[in-house]
Formats: structure tokens, C-alpha cells, sequence
């Protein structure tokens, strides 16, 4: 119920501040206020230690780890994660050892374009993909993957008692950058939360 009443605030939210019609009037003057179902059996985010990281991430098979290694450095989303393509690598002349990509909108939970700035970890993943696949970016046996959470993941919390989640990574990095001083827009902004800084 709760996923179903997010997708129609998202519509509704759509519609009153980016759908416009020819006049450029968007196509609600506000959207109406959906409140949620309270929901106490969710589990809480899970920031990992470096310890936990390290032990998780080694009980992870190799395809597995550089894609953990890649979320804990971007804070990226699984889809975004299992979805990135080489295409989507912007090369800037003036910095030619950045590596950026730019996730397009529809593989993106917020619908926004996303821009992911590797570090030296996320830039070392990358750059030992490079040639393994001629579109995608991480792949299992020649083919993308969909997800990271399957066999590997699930042996791996078994092996270690670390119930740790895809989307733990996200909030380690998050953590990591509250940690290091980055202040709160700048969080947002390297999340890939909706802003219009960017």
C-alpha cells in the first residue's frame, strides 16, 4: 500500500512542479498531501564498519565485491549500479583522469539525471571493468546482472553474520561523508538526491 501511495504522490508531485501545459502553467497548483502508513517493523539503515566491511566484502565473490567496493565509494543504488553502461561516461578534456558517469533519469530512483564522481577506490573498480564488457560496466559470466542481492550476497551473510543490505552501502557512504566534514548539500548532491544544484 505504502509503495502504491508513493507512486501517485510522486505523480501528483509531477504534476504540480515540473508537467506543464502549453502555456507553461504546471498541471496542479500544489500537490495534496499523502501521508504514509507507519511502518515499525522496517528494518533501520545499517552503516557498516571498516571492519565489517572488510570481512563482508571478502566473503564476497569477485564480481560481487567490485560492484560493493563501487556502492560504498558512489553511494549508488543497486539498479543504478547493475545498470551502468560505458556510454554513459562523460570525458572531461580538461581533467582527463576523472572518471564521471551520468546515470540518465529513468534508471535513477528520482527520475533526475545522476551524476556519479568517482574517488581513487571507485576510479580502480572502474578502470579494471574496462575492457571486460563492451557496453555494461559490471557483468556475471558476459551478461549484466539485474541485482546485487542473489546467491553470492546471500552466502556471504551467512558466512560472516553480517546482515548487511545492498542499500547499506549507500548510508556507509553517506556516514563515511558526515564523518569527513562534507557538509549537507554537498551529501545530498554526491547521493543523488534531488536538487537543482547539479
Amino acid at each position: 500500500i505504502n509503495h502504491s501511495l508513493a507512486v501517485v504522490r510522486h505523480i501528483l508531485n509531477l504534476a504540480a512542479e515540473v508537467w506543464k501545459d502549453a502555456r507553461g502553467n504546471t498541471w496542479l497548483e500544489r500537490a495534496p498531501k499523502i501521508k504514509l502508513f507507519p511502518e515499525p517493523a522496517l528494518r533501520k539503515p545499517y552503516p557498516l564498519s571498516w571492519e565489517e566491511q572488510a570481512q563482508f566484502f571478502e566473503a564476497l565473490p569477485t564480481h560481487l565485491r567490485q560492484m560493493a567496493l563501487f556502492a560504498v565509494n558512489t553511494g549508488c543504488r543497486d539498479r543504478e549500479i547493475c545498470g551502468l553502461r560505458w556510454d554513459w561516461e562523460v570525458k572531461l578534456p580538461e581533467m582527463p583522469n576523472l572518471v564521471i558517469f551520468i546515470v540518465p533519469g529513468g534508471r535513477v530512483k528520482n527520475g533526475a539525471d545522476r551524476l556519479i564522481v568517482c574517488n581513487d577506490e571507485a576510479k580502480a573498480v572502474i578502470e579494471a571493468q574496462r575492457d571486460v564488457h563492451p557496453d555494461c560496466v559490471f557483468v556475471y559470466r558476459a551478461k549484466p546482472m539485474s541485482h546485487m542481492l542473489n546467491n553470492g550476497w546471500r552466502a556471504a551473510r551467512k558466512k560472516t553474520g553480517i546482515e548487511v543490505r545492498v542499500h547499506d552501502l549507500k548510508h556507509t557512504f553517506g556516514r563515511r561523508l558526515r564523518a569527513a566534514g562534507v557538509s549537507f548539500e554537498d551529501r545530498q548532491d554526491l547521493l543523488g538526491h534531488r536538487s537543482g544544484r547539479i
